[in-house]
């Protein structure tokens, strides 16, 4: 992999990691467009190195956030930060499930099946167009409204779902506040990226050559920037419902996806 793949795909992790339009469907599309020898077995350690930037972008953006709930919980009190923490954990709970206990089912459906990609990203498309014609409210997100956002997160797993265009559309469709759906999605992916970058560190897999440092140097930059720029845009998108876009953008690059699988 060579600085400019690096950079390309960093950038892609970055946008699609917080935009919704699917940053694991997207990979896959990169891996088929750049051809799997540009992303080769070395990519374990790219992939975690890129998921860490993405959520040190989601830290930084909302470290005000994080610090109120770290003093909140420190006074060790049913407060509304102890309640919120508590919702984050049992949003991570489905997918924490479906993680361990079919990882390598989940694995077979990357590699690039691109007509499953394909599938996913107009399901993605459909989800965003309905959250944006829903009734926007004032409406926290409740314990029961937490394990429906997190199932939805663990059935994002797959390819060309988004994780965030799934969250944040179950968010709104329950009901809840766009401000404080895009919040709850953002933040409530981050334990579950330290987790899996923890899991991965203790496998033993994580290993890179001396050659490599410069280009996951450069992906690890490009996907935080990037990082930076996509949450900050997709916070004002929610706000503005401006979602409809990106259904259009999934659909267009899902067709295209589903047609490329059925020429080839």
């Amino acid at each position: 992999m060579n600085i400019l793949e690096a950079i390309i795909l960093g950038v892609i992790q970055g946008l699609t990691e917080f935009l919704p339009v699917s940053s694991s469907g997207h990979l896959e599309l990169a891996k088929v467009i750049l051809g799997d020898t540009s992303v080769p077995e070395e990519s374990l350690t790219f992939t975690v190195v890129l998921h860490f930037a993405t959520a040190l972008s989601t830290i930084v953006i909302f470290r005000k956030e994080i610090l109120e709930i770290l003093k909140g919980l420190l006074q060790f009190k049913w407060n509304d930060e102890f309640k919120f923490s508590l919702k984050i954990i049992i949003s991570m709970l489905p997918a924490v499930v479906v993680g361990l206990l079919f990882e390598e089912e989940l694995a077979s459906f990357f590699g690039g099946k691109i007509l499953l990609v394909g599938c996913m990203l107009l399901l993605t498309a459909l989800l965003l167009l309905l959250a944006d014609k829903a009734k926007n409210t004032k409406k926290e997100v409740s314990f029961w409204n937490a394990v429906l956002i997190g199932i939805s997160q663990a059935i994002a797993m797959l390819p060309g779902i988004s994780r965030s265009g799934a969250t944040i559309s179950t968010s709104v469709l329950l009901g809840v506040d766009r401000t404080r759906a895009a919040k709850f999605s953002f933040l409530m992916v981050v334990p579950l990226i330290f987790g899996k970058i923890g899991k991965d560190l203790l496998s033993g897999d994580i290993s890179f050559q001396s050659s490599e440092i410069i280009p996951i140097t450069a992906g690890f930059i490009a996907a935080f920037l990037a990082g930076l720029v996509a949450c900050k845009w997709m916070i004002s998108l929610v706000k503005k419902s401006k979602l409809s876009y990106f259904s259009i953008y999934c659909a267009i690059v899902g067709s295209i996806a589903i047609g490329y699988a059925l020429l080839n």
